[in-house]
Formats: C-alpha cells, structure tokens, sequence
C-alpha cells in the first residue's frame, strides 16, 4: 500500500506537501518559519551569520518516485547551532546513527549491559558562563570516563549536551545525557558496581566542585514489548542541544537577549561524542559527522523506487511556505 504525497494547490500555485511512508507529513514548512524568526533575531543583533541562516533551506529538490514518494536530492544548510531546520535534520541523523552503532554492539558484544547517565551542574547566569561550564563539563567529563572504577567496566559511551532556559529566572541548565556501555561484570559486586551515590561524588569530584551536583543513572534494557529502552535512551540524547521554544516566545526583548547568551555559550562547542567502542564502530560504519556533516540524507526512511523525475521548492518568504516551481 502506497501513501498519496501528491501537492497541494493553493490559489493555483502547487504547495510542497512531503510525508513519509507511514503518511506523517514532514514539517518543512513549520521548521523554515522557526528558522526565519531566528534569522530576524540575529539580523538585529547584527550577527555577521544572519544572512546565512536566511539562506537555510530556500531550495529543496526532491526525487520523486511514480509512488509520489519524495526523498531530498538537495539543499543547503546553514548548520547554526539554534536553527530549527538544522536541528531536526540533525536529530534524525543522530538518532538513525547511533541506533545502526548499537544494533552493532549488541550484534558483536550480545552480553553487554547499557546504562543511561545524566549529569548536570548548577545553572548558568548568561552567556560567558554558560560558555565556562561547557567548557568544564567536558573536561570533567573527560575525566569521570578515566576513573578506574568507571574505565575498569566501560566498552564505550555516547554523549550530547543539551540545554535549557529557565523561563522563571532566565538561567540556562546545561547537562549531559550519557548512554553507557559496560561489560555484564559491572552488576556482579560492589568492587564493579557503582552507586547512584558514587556517581554523584565521582561527578563532583571530575568537576571539582564545592557542591552535590544533581546525577541520575538508571540500567536500562535493549528490548521490551512497546518501545526499547535503548530506543528511548537514544532519543533522549538525540534532542535538540536547544528547543527553539525556548527562544522563541511572546517576549522580543527576552527572546534577543537569550539568543546572544546561546550564540556565545554554545561557540564551538561539541555537543554529541562517542567513546571506546561506539567510537570505533561509528568510525567503522563509515558514519559521517552527526553534528557537521551532511544534512541532506539523514536517515533510510525516504527511500524511494525508480526515480522518475525531479521537483525543486522554493521558500515564498511573503506567503510563508514552499511552493513546487512549475
């Protein structure tokens, strides 16, 4: 059975209309309308950037099969950390990807066991210091994964960081969603199996921090009868670093006044790593970069039959949607 992806005609004009094979329509339209009030916000911010981030998606041209099934053939994007469009590009690559690297693992390591870890630190006053704990939170990071008790039973590791506005007292909480890796040995004795507790003085300890930070750790399974754990897991780290809600609301003033903290916060930064193992497997696959990489095939789920032809869209910045050039 074949879904109908067939265009939309509005005053006579052809309207992209683009939806996958289980006939939920992918929301082109909504994230360029996000990208664009981003764009304004920069353009009065005066970001050299602006302009660029205008450019993302303009331009879509699609293969379509004789099935009306559409997969994107290409596009530019601006790949800004707060871009709407580039955030769901990115998200479903990074979910499609480290789903195929732990379908691997698990296929070569079947006895492995995951855990999914949160770390946070207390929140961030404006930009500069935003800047100053993801910079400190890697480094902490970087030093938790060396500490014997974790490195002894760790086979590799996924990281992203995401971060969120506090819309009562405008702070922004940085954290890191980890999916861990680690030999079944881990749960035999407490010489291997570290304690929420542990994780919290291990964590202060690679922050070197003079309060308890907030940590989380739960053992996740790979399969249940609804929806995996892992597969949960791996959504989770898959978010945006940013909900573009979080800048995007009634208040302008606020709105530009977060957009600058973020734009210095998150300058340069990596946000989505492996480690070990996944790495090595990630590297194997020959999976491009997750955060830098290529945006336009991110996924298998638009693959289409035979192609029998090309259609371009253009972004209509007076109407606010795509529309098919005849």
């Amino acid at each position: 059975m074949y879904h109908d992806n067939s265009i939309k005609t509005e005053n006579g004009a052809r309207v992209l209309v683009d939806k996958t094979k289980t006939g939920k329509e992918r929301p082109w339209r909504m994230k360029k309308i996000s990208n664009v009030n981003y764009y304004e916000l920069l353009h009065i911010l005066e970001f050299k950037k602006a302009s660029r981030v205008a450019e993302c998606g303009q331009v879509l041209e699609f293969a379509v099969d004789e099935y009306d099934n559409k997969r994107l053939v290409r596009a530019w994007f601006c790949k800004s950390r707060l871009c709407a469009m580039c955030n769901w590009r990115r998200t479903m690559k990074h979910s499609y990807q480290s789903m195929k690297v732990v379908e691997e693992v698990m296929r070569r390591k079947p006895n492995v066991r995951w855990l999914f870890l949160t770390l946070t630190t207390r929140n961030s006053v404006d930009g500069e210091n935003l800047d100053k704990s993801l910079r400190s939170m890697t480094a902490g990071f970087n030093r938790l994964m060396k500490y014997k008790k974790v490195s002894k039973n760790l086979i590799g590791f996924m990281r992203a960081t995401e971060v969120t506005v506090n819309q009562e007292d405008g702070t922004y909480n940085q954290h890191m969603h980890v999916l861990l890796c680690v030999g079944n040995t881990y749960f035999k004795n407490s010489e291997n199996y570290i304690s929420q507790k542990e994780w919290t003085s291990l964590w202060k300890r690679a922050m070197q921090l003079s309060y308890t930070p907030v940590v989380h750790i739960q053992a996740i399974k790979p399969k249940n009868k609804h929806k995996s754990d892992i597969r949960s897991a791996i959504d989770e780290t898959a978010k945006y670093p940013v909900k573009d809600s979080d800048y995007l609301t009634d208040d302008q003033e606020r709105n530009l006044e977060i957009v600058k903290d973020l734009e210095e916060g998150l300058y340069r930064k990596r946000l989505v790593s492996y480690g070990g193992l996944l790495k090595q497997i990630h590297k194997e696959l020959n999976l491009d970069d997750a955060e830098d990489g290529d945006l336009i095939q991110v996924n298998d789920d638009d693959e289409i039959g035979e192609k029998a032809y090309s259609i371009i869209a253009y972004w209509h910045w007076q109407k606010q949607n795509y529309y098919i050039k005849n």
